[in-house]
């Protein structure tokens, strides 16, 4: 699993020693100008500021010690010109720099909080994305998830996959709304889908158990929305030994198959009902067969794949740009759609990403 906002971080960390440094750098330069220029220009007044500034990255002793050390430059600096006002600016100094402490006491509060919340966003994501084993009987999986926000840990995209008596079954999908119902409306539906796997003979009883995990889920905890939540899903069944794969699409983005050379986009005969929705558009699902030999490449993926925007509004050219890669491992695809796909939205995505990537072994094991 990979996940966003990497190749951001990474930037932000580089820079990262020189932002902590800047309280520093500030006071020893408002120091200098008020030491070099002359009094009338009262540089020194500019000192309260490096606390200030202090309190939105450093702990409550420093700034409290930065606050002390800008004081006695105060004090230092009214011995070699008198006359600065050094009394109140020493009043202001003192008095941001008490506001300083209590601000960064605040902060660092809320940091610990967040640090425990991305705890518990991150147990949701072993439940939802667990990590998985690369081949499973001579099928090679790779995963990618990318979340919309650097901070963010998950949302409401989901995949598994599970090798059964009936083969290897795959499941991708997305749930519509964001937070922790988008999570807990997935967890149910993966958790649905590992059970029901096993047990069902054919990808149309998986769906319904899906549909009825997913229902139930709602049912218990309803959209605050106006809007039903509901989720499009995807689910792909591989024969052991491979040769043609059964796919049932609820409402999901159609996987790219690129079968020697030719790239084939796998659009559903009958679209089948999103979940937690066949109540009201009918019970009725079906699944398309297609041709799966060894070495061909099938891509899962979520809308957010394809919807991913270029600053000029235009969206990520998903099928050309998978039918002009040439015929590498699923892990170099993936890592290839994630460098692309940040680079295209200039490292802003607006939507949560998963991706599957799924090849058939020349020598299955």
């Amino acid at each position: 699993m990979i996940e966003s906002g990497r190749l951001r971080l990474r930037r932000r960390h580089d820079r990262r020693p020189l932002v902590l440094l800047s309280p520093v750098i500030l006071t020893v330069v408002i120091a200098s100008l008020a030491y070099a220029t002359p009094p009338e220009m009262a540089f020194s007044r500019l000192l309260p500021a490096a606390p200030a500034l202090a309190a939105a990255m450093w702990p409550v002793l420093p700034t409290v010690l930065l606050g002390t050390v800008c004081l006695f430059l105060m004090i230092g600096l009214s011995m070699v010109f008198p006359g600065l006002g050094t009394w109140w600016t020493a009043g202001g100094i003192i008095a941001v720099t008490v506001a300083a402490a209590y601000g960064s006491h605040v902060r660092l509060q809320r940091e610990r909080t967040l640090f425990h919340v991305r705890l518990v966003a991150d147990a949701a994501q072993q439940v939802v994305l667990s990590p998985m084993p690369c081949r499973f009987a001579g099928v090679e999986i790779e995963t990618l998830y990318l979340a919309a926000a650097a901070e963010a840990r998950i949302g409401g995209d989901f995949y598994e996959v599970v090798d059964t008596r009936f083969g290897i079954r795959l499941l991708i999908g997305d749930v519509r709304g964001k937070g922790l119902p988008a999570v807990g409306a997935a967890a149910a539906i993966v958790n649905s889908f590992r059970e029901a796997a096993h047990g069902e003979a054919d990808l149309v009883g998986v769906a319904r158990r899906l549909d009825a995990s997913s229902s139930r889920y709602n049912a218990a905890f309803p959209s605050e929305g106006p809007m039903e939540r509901f989720a499009t899903a995807l689910l792909v069944e591989i024969p052991h030994g491979g040769g043609r794969i059964g796919i049932l699409n609820c409402g999901h983005p159609p996987p790219l198959l690129r079968n020697a050379g030719e790239l084939r986009v796998l659009e559903p005969t009958v679209p089948s009902p999103l979940l937690s929705l066949a109540e009201l558009m009918g019970d009725h699902y079906s699944v398309d067969t297609f041709g799966f030999a060894p070495g061909d490449l099938l891509l899962l993926y979520t809308d957010g794949v394809a919807e991913a925007r270029a600053r000029d509004g235009e969206f990520f050219p998903l099928a050309s740009w998978m039918g002009g890669q040439p015929p590498v491992p699923p892990r170099e695809l993936l890592s290839a759609l994630h460098r692309d796909l940040l680079r295209y939205s200039r490292g802003h995505l607006d939507d949560d990403i998963a991706a599957l990537a799924v090849r058939l072994s020349e020598s299955p094991e």
